[in-house]
């Protein structure tokens, strides 16, 4: 096994016990990179020449027993909303031509203080406003959509190119891509990892987390990340919690809440069933299930438009009013819509969010994590504007990926997406496990536990080549 295929668990007790030097393994993943970043375009900038005195120096500490923890000389891609002292933020926007970064960000600080190695900035669907990614190509196939908006961030990962990297979620922008390109991603509990020096779509939706191969993975780097910054008014103090599931399978005492409602509602078939193959695998090692029902559905796409719109639209109206050529077409008509909303608009969307965090808090009493699909459908085709369901009834691409994944952005719940299977066409399909805020180590100890059990095993994609 090359050292890029490694996952970062398995990298870190290499480099721990010195069978694997930090150059190496550097040095594989930018080999890596070289080979599928011609078909893939995952990153924005390569930071070949950083991550290599990054690993010398993670090589020289490890050496000496300086050794700072699983996050030593690994590989990592920050999405290119991050930043990075020296380096631009580019938002993958033409908005930001000659930015640079003046200092970094808490989340790109703590990565740097573990010892993880950057090796470039990953793209995004322009300002994260979307949820296609559209510069990227899936890693399963290279004529159908990356998912967004931290496609190049779940990309990377997949291919091979980091051993982890980090995204923003602001209605399902982890996840998405997570589910379509076949990894884990995790969407923290709101505060639970602070957002300074993170450029902003929605500042009351917005999250930070990780995309890993695996649930261990994703467990490690949260450890990394949590903890209070004043510098983000929604950060709060990390709960002194061991984010690393056990070794076991074993999931008795665990409710797993089933939706009755919503979340199964207009599915691709497939996708539904491997969903609830998965449900049924987790009772099979000892959880119950319980049929739960979603409250407040009805408001759902009201209030995650009704926040993100006017939110994202206040962000950028300086630069909207002096560059608005600048921007791709899609987001500068989000970004115009949002002028048109009124107060009252608002104010009635943060009602209703505020009332579907107490509904599902009552809901949440019941059960320690929810099941449900993290997408309806696996990655679209290139260009691809809608999707026909079985009755009839028409749905745009990005409102089908965001619907089943904006409520734990509207709620703030932890949401973790797993791999559970490909479809007909060798597509992934992903899994969401939600939890209680702050419930982040129950939702990966059920996602773990799928996964030690081969529940969530996919194996590579294929290797990437040009687009048909």
């Amino acid at each position: 096994m090359r050292p890029y295929e490694l996952t970062l668990a398995e990298a870190a007790e290499a480099v721990r016990t010195r069978q694997l030097s930090p150059v190496e393994l550097a040095d594989s993943a930018l080999e890596r990179i070289a080979r599928v970043e011609p078909h893939l375009r995952a990153f924005t900038a390569v930071t070949a020449d950083r991550a290599r005195d990054a690993a010398r120096r993670a090589e020289h500490e490890v050496a000496a027993g300086a050794y700072r923890g699983p996050l030593h000389g690994i590989p990592a891609g920050l999405k290119d909303l991050i930043d990075v002292a020296g380096l631009a933020t580019t938002a993958s926007s033409r908005v930001r031509t000659g930015h640079r970064a003046k200092e970094d960000s808490t989340v790109a600080a703590r990565l740097a203080s573990a010892g993880a190695v950057l090796v470039g900035k990953t793209h995004t669907h322009e300002f994260a406003y979307g949820l296609t990614t559209p510069q990227t190509a899936n890693a399963w196939h290279p004529d159908r959509v990356a998912g967004g908006s931290s496609g190049g961030s779940a990309v990377a990962v997949a291919a091979g190119a980091a051993a982890f990297a980090l995204g923003t979620d602001t209605g399902g922008s982890i996840r998405v891509p997570a589910a379509l390109n076949g990894v884990v991603g995790l969407k923290p509990t709101y505060g639970l990892v602070p957002r300074h020096g993170v450029t902003s779509l929605a500042w009351s939706l917005d999250h930070v987390g990780p995309l890993t191969r695996t649930v261990e993975d994703a467990a490690l780097v949260l450890a990394a990340l949590v903890g209070h910054d004043p510098r983000d008014p929604a950060s709060v103090a990390a709960p002194a919690v061991d984010y690393r599931p056990g070794p076991g399978a074993d999931l008795t005492g665990l409710r797993v809440g089933v939706p009755g409602n919503y979340y199964f509602d207009h599915v691709d078939p497939e996708v539904e069933a491997a969903v609830r193959r998965a449900i049924g695998r987790l009772e099979e090692l000892g959880a119950r299930l319980v049929e739960v029902e979603i409250p407040m559905t009805r408001y759902i796409r009201a209030a995650q438009w009704g926040l993100m719109v006017p939110e994202a639209t206040a962000y950028h109206e300086r630069t909207l009013r002096a560059v608005p050529d600048l921007y791709d077409a899609d987001v500068r008509v989000l970004l115009e819509a949002g002028e048109l909303m009124t107060a009252g608009d608002y104010l009635r969307a943060q009602r209703a969010r505020t009332l579907m965090r107490q509904t599902w808090q009552e809901m949440l009493e019941a059960v320690d994590v929810i099941a449900a699909p993290t997408v309806p459908l696996t990655a679209a085709k290139t260009g691809q504007t809608s999707v026909t369901w079985g009755d009839g009834s028409v749905e745009s691409v990005p409102e089908a990926y965001v619907r089943l994944s904006a409520p734990a952005n509207l709620t703030g719940v932890p949401s973790l997406s797993v791999p559970v299977g490909l479809d007909a066409a060798g597509l992934p399909i992903g899994m969401q496990l939600m939890g209680r805020p702050f419930g982040e180590a129950a939702v990966l100890r059920a996602g773990h536990a799928l996964e030690q059990t081969g529940g969530t095993t996919l194996g590579p994609p294929p290797e990437p080549g040009p687009a048909a």
